[in-house]
């Protein structure tokens, strides 16, 4: 038995429109939304009672996805601090290749998202930055300049 791809990332987010807004804005297509609920719901996460909204969002290229779920019930929790810094344990980041990094921070940033430091180069290869997206979520931007 092998593995086949990484069909997706999940991530939990306060607002479901302004996040679907928000990656949009970055570039990626809404796939589909749909109200999950029902013992199946409940049986594949562990909690009961589940119902929430999600929205599959991909890639340009049809290869990464995210899965935005807005949790009703149970409500949604905060572990921790709600603007962990990176190198807080767990899932890290999430990075998106991009054509223009100055124009992408400027639209995303009209969305609510800050930078979390600063855009730096990496030799004469990459142009780089880490933002804050929304519900504390971090991206990373990359531009190949060379």
């Amino acid at each position: 038995m092998t593995l086949q791809r990484m069909d997706n990332i999940g991530i939990v987010v306060e607002d479901l429109d302004a996040a679907v807004a928000f990656f949009t804005e970055l570039g990626m297509e809404v796939e589909g939304r749909a109200q999950i609920e029902g013992l199946f719901a409940d049986q594949a996460v562990g909690l009961d009672g589940v119902r929430s909204d999600i929205a599959m969002m991909r890639t340009p290229d049809g290869h990464g996805k995210l899965e935005l779920a807005q949790y009703h019930t149970p409500a949604a929790i905060r572990d921790g601090s709600h603007n962990p810094p990176p190198n807080t344990l767990g899932l890290h980041r999430v990075m998106f290749a991009v054509d223009d990094i100055d124009d992408t921070i400027a639209r995303l940033r009209s969305h609510g998202a800050e930078l979390i430091g600063e855009v730096a180069q990496y030799k004469d290869i990459y142009r780089l930055c880490y933002l804050r997206g929304p519900s504390g979520i971090i991206l990373a931007l990359a531009e190949q300049i060379s």
